[in-house]
């Protein structure tokens, strides 16, 4: 197990938003985090990322407990976090978002594999390497984020809505992306708003509604579950 979370409590000050959430990830998995607006998806995320510090709960990384670690030492241990806004330096370039991405890395050979090997999974930054990255499409700075995110060479990737904002051929591309990186062996965890699309890509899935695991399984299966198809689906 890669992965594990059980019974994890968070929030934000007085305002409790996650209750008793437990999950797991296996090495080599893409799994999906859907659910409605405001049900606590980013809020696990950045919970497990070490950007908030949970009220109660276990996080598991490796069997080593990570909870309440900061996020530069929950960055260290082996994950990458990619949130929603990108958090971009934005007038600094492509390379240099890239090159600070790989901050934890001291072996320079390493920093090296890891900057050919983004390039290789997004030839289009390679074109723009010497282009602020505010200056950027929608897409190109979303392919820039998860870049930066692999610089580090994370074992464990947390995507939070990869298509927030992005029009459908766009979205596609970056979702192609992350499909090359499972490819790959890349262990994933993937927070999206469109569940449609999540459920199609992903091997398993979570369903959070108000800040509990409701339905977990099989992508596929949930895909076809009656109550995501009626909530989520429109079905």
């Amino acid at each position: 197990m890669l992965l594990e979370v059980k019974n994890l409590n968070a929030g934000y000050g007085f305002l409790q938003i996650l209750r008793e959430v437990s999950l797991t990830v296996d090495r080599g998995e893409y799994v999906a985090l859907v659910g409605p607006n405001g049900a606590g998806k980013s809020t696990t995320l950045r919970t497990i990322a070490g950007l908030l510090r949970p009220m109660s709960g276990e996080i598991r990384f490796k069997g080593e407990p990570i909870e309440g670690l900061a996020g530069n030492k929950v960055a260290r241990q082996g994950i990458a976090y990619v949130s929603e806004a990108m958090n971009l330096f934005v007038n600094m370039t492509v390379q240099e978002n890239l090159s600070m991405g790989a901050y934890t890395l001291r072996d320079k050979g390493l920093r090296k594999d890891r900057l050919e090997f983004v390039y290789a999974l997004f030839p289009r930054l390679v074109e723009r390497q010497n282009q602020l990255a505010g200056t950027m499409s929608g897409g190109e700075r979303k392919m820039l984020a998860i870049g930066r995110g692999l610089m580090s060479d994370p074992e464990l990737l947390l995507v939070d809505e990869p298509s927030f904002g992005l029009a459908p051929q766009l979205t596609e591309s970056v979702f192609e992306s992350l499909n090359a990186l499972k490819k790959r062996g890349m262990t994933i965890m993937l927070v999206e708003q469109n569940v449609t699309k999540a459920l199609a890509v992903t091997d398993r899935g979570y369903v959070l509604e108000n800040g509990r695991i409701e339905l977990e399984g099989r992508s596929r299966e949930l895909a076809c579950n009656d109550h995501v198809r009626k909530v989520f689906l429109g079905v």
